[in-house]
């Protein structure tokens, strides 16, 4: 058997492989010894020829000095990127390398295989960037250079009314959702404080909010980038969890698990009816969460009513039913959902929050691309749309009997001392003092989650008249922070949320006749009148007319100014 027939390559790099397997085989003679080439033989004779002439001073100087020359040569050469070889050059400075930035580094390797061919591992795509911006619409676009028209001239409607508001189609407005979260200016890291043995502070306060004293609130209102406050629940491992406002756990890991946008509102003591979100689009209907929280009175009235399923939702609305509620007074109650969504929904991003009485008929994305990131903010709110001073608002709660007035009359003077003062002109940027507080727009970031939860804490040590405490909130954290938030016109707000009646007065409206029924309309009772002498019979006479009078043209004049000329 020759090499020929086993296939086997008699030269090459599997040469000696070869000859162990003939030298094991007994059948196989041996492979005679390969003579050494012919260029190994000129480098021994050239070997030889410098170690005979080394020894000699002129001839081993000039050695060295061919043998130097030629090194550095070759470094120059291979420096300058030559050669048939790639060379992998990684930049260094006094002997280190460049500063790592804290992401892991990917090198793109470049490889020649046997046929010459390079084959090359591409970096991934560059991170996104750690904060958000904001944009600017493209030009050419209808929302650019948008002004609001002015109001229509109908001297019969003085009332507030909805606007005009340039919205962004869905699709548009979805594209354009944040990659990264908004920068939170002053405040970096936030955390809740936790107590189990609760003592009374000086005043105010309450078993699920805490009792923080006055050192303890004003130290909140020091803006630092780590930062522990009181922000309710403060009892209990998790909020909702024996700490007041107690949830099931099912419906805490559902709320745990929105991770994008939320819709809330809540009804407590069946003071409202559920009114269903329209013109919401088909990604919003499966992406956004609608989440209704309700006490157990409500859930029973809904029960009772037929509107709620077995699956505890009513159209769009997932009811949450909550128990162990930490106030008697259900508009207190309806402030924990409304200033703490960013605790009840600790993965949201950002969060929409809507009064019982209002009907949303925007969707969602729309929302938040017109009053958050087109404009670059992370908190949005409505102005009132008569009144923005907080004096002016705290006398007409007083008015209307909102509150106990000795109680808002103590609040308005405790901020008056901490440097409270009317809204003027002269606050500008700053366009209102009182807002509109029945929606709120809000992006989840530490900021604007400090903001909400030193809110709420007012409204838990003072009144619930949550447009009292706004202002000196926002005031105290602008002084330490750039932070501003959007306070958009009230019109505005009425464009995408219609208003409605609570469920009390809804039922003391008569209820509509059925479609198609026919309305029976029962004339006026007869009078009857006196016989009078010469008549024979009785007569009966209706109600008169009152006749319409019509207007009159301008060639007809009423006789009474007629002009009297004289000798006619």
């Amino acid at each position: 058997m020759t090499t020929g027939s086993l296939g086997l390559r008699s030269s090459g790099s599997y040469g000696s492989l070869q000859q162990q397997q003939f030298q094991n085989s007994a059948t196989t003679p041996p492979v005679p010894p390969r003579k050494p080439p012919k260029m190994f033989k000129e480098k021994e004779g050239m070997f030889l020829w410098i170690c005979k002439f080394a020894p000699r001073k002129k001839v081993g100087m000039l050695l060295i000095c061919a043998v130097s020359a030629a090194v550095f040569l070759w470094v120059l050469y291979v420096g300058k990127g030559g050669g048939d070889t790639p060379e992998l050059n990684i930049s260094m400075t006094s002997g280190v390398f460049p500063p790592d930035t804290g992401q892991i580094r990917r090198i793109d390797l470049i490889e020649q295989n046997d046929f010459g061919q390079i084959a090359s591992i591409e970096s991934p795509p560059p991170p996104p960037p750690a904060y958000f911006k904001g944009y600017t619409l493209p030009p050419g676009n209808p929302c650019e250079g948008f002004t609001l028209p002015p109001p229509p001239a109908d001297k019969k409607r003085t009332g507030p009314r909805p606007c005009p508001v340039c919205y962004l189609p869905v699709e548009q407005a979805i594209a354009l959702m944040p990659d990264a979260p908004s920068f939170s200016p002053g405040v970096s890291s936030l955390t809740y404080i936790h107590e189990e043995n609760l003592s009374k502070s000086e005043f105010g306060g309450s078993e699920f909010g805490g009792y923080p004293s006055l050192k303890q609130r004003t130290d909140s209102y020091d803006i630092r980038e780590s930062m522990s406050v009181h922000c309710g629940f403060v009892r209990g491992a998790r909020p909702g969890h024996q700490t007041g406002f107690d949830i099931d756990d099912s419906n805490f890991l559902a709320m745990e698990s929105c991770r994008g946008v939320v819709v809330a509102s809540a009804i407590f003591g069946a003071f409202d009816l559920i009114r269903q979100p329209r013109n919401i689009s088909e990604y919003a209907k499966a992406n956004v969460c609608f989440y209704m929280f309700v006490d157990e009175e409500t859930e029973s009235f809904m029960r009772n009513s037929s509107e709620l399923d077995n699956n505890m939702r009513v159209g769009l609305w997932r009811i949450v039913v909550v128990h162990n509620l930490p106030y008697n007074d259900p508009r207190r109650n309806g402030k924990v959902p409304k200033l703490l969504l960013h605790r009840l929904f600790p993965n949201a991003r950002y969060s929409l929050w809507l009064d019982a009485k209002l009907e949303l008929v925007v969707d969602p994305y729309q929302i938040l691309e017109r009053f958050l990131w087109r404009k670059n903010a992370s908190f949005a709110i409505s102005r009132h749309y008569r009144r923005f001073d907080v004096f002016v608002e705290a006398e007409a709660n007083k008015a209307a009997s909102k509150f106990d007035n000795a109680s808002i009359d103590f609040q308005v003077d405790f901020y008056k001392k901490e440097g409270l003062t009317p809204y003027t002109r002269a606050k500008l940027p700053i366009t209102s003092d009182v807002p509109e507080g029945c929606v709120i727009v809000k992006e989840h970031i530490p900021i604007s989650n400090l903001f909400t939860c030193l809110w709420f804490n007012e409204v838990d040590r003072f009144t619930p008249r949550d447009q009292i405490s706004f202002a000196i909130v926002r005031d105290k954290i602008r002084e330490k922070t750039n932070w501003t938030l959007n306070m958009f016109l009230d019109c505005e707000r009425r464009n995408f949320v219609v208003q409605g009646y609570h469920r009390d007065v809804l039922e003391r409206w008569p209820s509509p006749p059925p479609p198609g029924a026919i309305a029976v309309v029962h004339p006026p009772p007869p009078v009857i009148v006196a016989a009078q002498p010469n008549v024979s019979t009785l007569s009966f006479v209706t109600s008169p007319v009152k006749k319409i009078p019509t207007k009159r043209g301008r060639e007809r004049r009423s006789k009474r100014h007629r002009k009297v000329i004289p000798g006619s």
